[in-house]
């Protein structure tokens, strides 16, 4: 045996695994990060999402070249990274500002597109959610100068997305945000949609290898696995009794067709505070301990003097969520160290003013 064999059996040098090895192991990781990025997506739960995406991104990032095995994986988990920002038009993927995070995750839907065998309904709708989503977006922060720049991108001149296109024209031209169009085919329904996209990938990837290697391992050390599952089970099935009673209602979720032959001359209000139906469900878990620590805050940080940026995303959620649904507000309005107490006593205090 050499001298550097007797070292590295001596302990005194690390084992260094071989490129073929370190590859097999890498992809491992990938297909576990991203099966664990997408049941976070599907089940809301923001904080691990957001541990999850940075465990993905720095895997995807290792890659000198993506397989084509891991290519849909890959572009899975850029598209969802990038819609769980939608609404954030400060937060940027390219190098070009103007692109937002909805054009972005439409780059990444089309790479998806040409993975899969066989394109069904689900595609074509969440294309098409994206398309008017990014749109709508603009629109609600009042870029409508924006909105109708990233309409000549989105939009080519074949025939198929001319009706589309001539109709989210006439909207953004009418600057109106409450149209049935974009309140239809709204934000929240995008995230339902890719939801079952991403259940129905889950599905045909059961098979990961170091989750199954995990349970084993966990099973092999007293069975704690069922109580994890149980656990899982029960925060699940509160989230979705809490967001059942959120639901649209069935005539709200018509297919984009019927729109695009449809008449778009009438126009929606902002909801008012008895019936607002569009509100995303984002940042719930931070939100709700939030809300639990809020008299534990420091003084400094209750006392927070507001900007007058707050008060600008304050004074718009009030007007699409209607007076009374400061959650909501919270939850679209993206507001720093604030709670839905804070936005009430806010709001009174503008109302004086005025």
């Amino acid at each position: 045996m050499s001298e550097a064999g007797r070292e590295r059996e001596g302990g005194l040098v690390p084992f260094l695994p071989s490129a073929l090895a370190e590859a097999v192991a890498a992809d491992w990781v990938l297909e576990f990060s991203c099966c664990c990025l997408c049941r976070y997506f599907v089940e809301e739960c923001e904080a691990e999402f957001r541990r999850w995406r940075d465990v993905a991104q720095a895997v995807s990032n290792g890659f000198s070249k993506v397989t084509t095995h891991q290519k849909k994986m890959v572009y899975l988990c850029q598209l969802l990274i990038r819609i769980a920002e939608g609404k954030r038009l400060e937060c940027h993927f390219e190098n070009d500002t103007t692109i937002s995070p909805l054009e972005s995750a439409l780059s990444f839907w089309t790479l998806l597109e040409r993975e899969e065998s066989k394109l069904n309904t689900l595609h074509e709708e969440i294309r098409r959610l994206i398309q008017i989503q990014v749109v709508a977006v603009y629109m609600e922060k009042g870029y409508y100068k924006e909105a109708a720049e990233v309409l000549e991108r989105l939009f080519t001149d074949s025939e198929s997305h001319k009706p589309l296109r001539m109709k989210l024209a006439a909207i953004v031209k009418s600057k109106d945000p409450y149209v049935p169009l974009l309140q239809s085919f709204s934000y929240s329904l995008l995230l339902s949609k890719v939801k079952s996209y991403v259940k129905l990938f889950l599905k045909e990837n059961r098979t990961n290898f170091l989750l199954q290697a995990a349970t084993k391992q966990v099973e092999s050390e007293g069975g704690e696995v069922r109580v994890l599952q149980n656990k899982t089970l029960n925060v699940k099935e509160e989230r979705e009794n809490n967001l059942e009673a959120k639901q649209r209602p069935a005539e709200e979720l018509r297919s984009t067709t019927d729109w695009l032959t449809g008449d778009i001359s009438s126009r929606v209000r902002p909801p008012s505070k008895k019936g607002c139906r569009t509100s995303s469900v984002q940042r719930l878990k931070d939100l709700k301990n939030v809300e639990e620590r809020g008299d534990d805050l420091p003084c400094s940080r209750r006392r927070q003097p507001w900007t007058y940026e707050e008060d600008k995303k304050l004074k718009s959620g009030v007007r699409e969520f209607g007076v009374g649904n400061w959650t909501k507000i919270l939850i679209h309005g993206d507001f720093n160290n604030r709670t839905s107490v804070m936005l009430k006593d806010r709001w009174r205090t503008l109302c004086k003013i005025k």
